[in-house]
Order: C-alpha cells, then structure tokens, then sequence
C-alpha cells in the first residue's frame, strides 16, 4: 500500500469537517477521509437547521453571533443560493413554565435578541396554539431556517477549488504517531500528516481511542423528528418555529407541511440512528396538548445523533496529551448554526494563531473550548 503524504488530514466530512478543511486548504494540503459514501449522512444531514442567537449554551451564543455574517452574507462564490431564510422562532411557556420563561429571557445575551408576547400574540403567529395552554411566549425575530446541503456543499467545493482531497467509503481502521506526525491508515490507502483533526461526530471518542489519546467523555444523544401535514387552509408557511421553553418538543413549517421533534435526548453509542416509536408517539402526544393540531398520520420520520461533553459546548484545539492530534467535536444540536465560526477558530488554533478578531469581539474564546478543560476539571475534583 502507497503512503501519501499531507499538511492535514480530517477526519469526518460533515459540515465541522468541511468548515475547517475549506479554510486550511487554501495554505495546507488537506485529504477529507469520511467514512460513509457520501458526506453529511449522519448529523449533519438530518438537523433541523435553525439559526438562532439565543439557543445554546453560552459559547454556543458566541459561536452563531460570530457566525451570523458569514450565514447572512456569504463570500462571493461561495454559493449559488441564498443559504439562510428568515423565520421567527418563537419560545412558548405554560403557566407551569412563567419562571423559567423570565429566567431565560433576562439572559444578558438573550434579552436584546427578544420580544416579549403575550399569550394572544402568540397566537396571532402561530394560529393553533391553544389559548388555554400558552401563558406567554417571546419570539426572536433575527432567526432564520438555513439550507444545510447549500451551506455544506459550498465547502465542499471550497476544499476541492483549493486542492484539497476528499476521500469516501474511507473509515479510518488504524491512527498512530509516526515521527513528528502521524500516519492514518484505512482500508484502501495510508496518509502520514502533521495534523490529524478529528471531526467525526459521534464517532470522535472512537477516534480518539483508536489514537491512543485521552477522550473528552462524549455522549451521542438521539434526537427524533417526524412530518406531517399542516392544517387545511392555514398560513402555516409563516408561522415560527415554536418551542416549548424547557425543550420538550418543537415544530416548525417545512415545505408545506410541519416537522415535530419531542427535543428528546436519548443516549445511544455511535450508529445510524434510527426513530424509536415511543418518541414518535410522544412528539405528537406534546404538539398536539399545546396546540389544536390533530395529527391522523406520519408522512416520515428519522432520528439523528447531537453529540454532547459534560458542559454541553463543543471541544475545539489540540489534545493535551498528543501532539498534533486537534479535536473539534461536540457540537451538540448547534453544528450547523455554528460552523462558520467554529471553522475559523479551528483554522486557526491549527496554524498556531489566536483567535481572530472578529470572532473574539462576538464573545468567542478558545480557551472555554480548550480539551484540556476537562482534566482540569478531573485533577480538581481529585484534590477535593
């Protein structure tokens, strides 16, 4: 077997692997290795693809601030279709939930990106929703859907323009350090890198075990999502997505009918995730309390992994006990809303630069997504 040689290798082509592989390309020779026949089968091809500000945990907000112009405003080029397309989204509370409504709404970061409804005006966006369900609701009208295969497929082309390498039906089956570098091997070919950036979703602590480096104690959860059809005669292409305020379930148009989702986050090892009935029947059972939807039939359904470490925001930068071996993973249910950004960063943490400034000035800071915050967090909880 031939070994070929590279700056960087990726592993993982989903919209995290694309992102950083697009912009180290144009200074470094990069190959893409994804595992399944095609790029984006797993997470990144099933998200509910919504942009929002205020979803997420505090690095997560700074992420899609920082992300925003990119999505809004893409490079010339870039693509060939708008990538994002407004829509409200809508954070509903019963009267159970007021509090925690309050509590979300007073977020230093959250309270400018809002406005405040009443439960009539609520309703006045979203017709179906139940009068005597929703207490109040707050609707951030800087949301928008984004077209993910648009968003995906631009940096794909970015890193083929460049001339960078993507390589399907490529599991990586052996990862070890060779010299200064290390040499990764599937199947098919062999590569020695410097870099080895591991992207692979769900999959990231496998990779990280089979490198022999420390993993970051990643749990895939899986999320469930189902369509079916809108009320006759309704407006409902216009509505917001609507989100119960603790996550336990959402909606939202698509094409002329509606998605539903329970917000379920159930463990799971890495895998083609598949619907589990119980969370179908359960997505409905919650859509159809809070709204006056009667739902006779599912059109589809899927599940799909969002993959999480103990902080819930991603893990970006070098492993601290391997050299060369770069971690960008994590990212939850938040990877598309902030790849741009977190493409960036990683682009740069990778060639030895800071954080560059216009991601610093929406709040972005390597260091809260440092690998290495988790074995601080180990050697304190020993002292203690």
């Amino acid at each position: 077997m031939s070994t070929t040689i590279a700056d960087v290798v990726v592993i993982g082509a989903g919209i995290a692997g694309a992102s950083v592989a697009a912009a180290l390309a144009q200074t470094q020779k990069v190959i893409v290795l994804e595992r399944e026949a095609f790029p984006g089968m797993h997470s990144t091809g099933r998200s509910a693809a919504l942009f929002s500000e205020i979803y997420g945990s505090v690095p997560i907000r700074a992420l899609s601030r920082a992300s925003r112009n990119f999505l809004y405003s893409p490079p010339e080029g870039f693509v060939d279709a708008p990538i994002v397309r407004p829509r409200g989204a809508m954070h509903i509370a019963s009267a159970a939930q007021l509090a925690r409504l309050e509590a979300f709404c007073a977020l230093p970061d959250v309270a400018p990106a809002i406005r405040r409804l009443t439960a009539a005006e609520a309703s006045a966006q979203c017709s179906v929703l139940r009068g005597d369900y929703v207490a109040a609701a707050a609707v951030e009208t800087g949301s928008a859907d984004v077209d993910v295969d648009v968003l995906h497929q631009g940096w794909l082309r970015q890193v083929k323009a460049r001339g960078g390498e993507l390589v399907v039906n490529a599991e990586v089956v052996r990862l070890s350090r060779q010299g200064s570098g290390w040499l990764v091997e599937t199947p098919d070919i062999q590569i020695e890198a410097k870099v080895v950036i591991n992207a692979a979703g769900a999959w990231a602590d496998v990779i990280a075990r089979l490198a022999g480096v420390r993993t970051v104690g990643l749990q895939p959860n899986r999320r469930t999502a189902l369509i079916v059809a809108a009320p006759d005669g309704s407006n409902s292409d216009e509505w917001p997505m609507v989100i119960d305020v603790d996550e336990q379930f959402y909606f939202r148009p698509d094409a002329g009918a509606l998605l539903l989702s329970p917000g379920d986050e159930t463990p799971s090892e890495p895998c083609d995730a598949q619907p589990d009935e119980w969370d179908i029947a359960t997505a409905v059972d919650r859509v159809q309390t809070a709204t006056t939807l009667e739902v006779h039939r599912i059109r589809r359904s899927w599940a799909g992994l969002r993959s999480f470490v103990a902080d819930r925001s991603p893990v970006v930068g070098f492993a601290p006990d391997a050299p060369g071996f770069f971690w960008l993973a994590g990212q939850g249910g938040y990877g598309i809303q902030t790849a741009p950004a977190m493409g960036a960063l990683a682009c740069a943490l990778v060639l030895g630069e800071p954080a560059p400034d216009d991601l610093v000035r929406f709040g972005v800071s390597a260091y809260d997504l440092r690998p290495d915050r988790f074995t601080e967090s180990l050697a304190t909880a020993q002292r203690d």
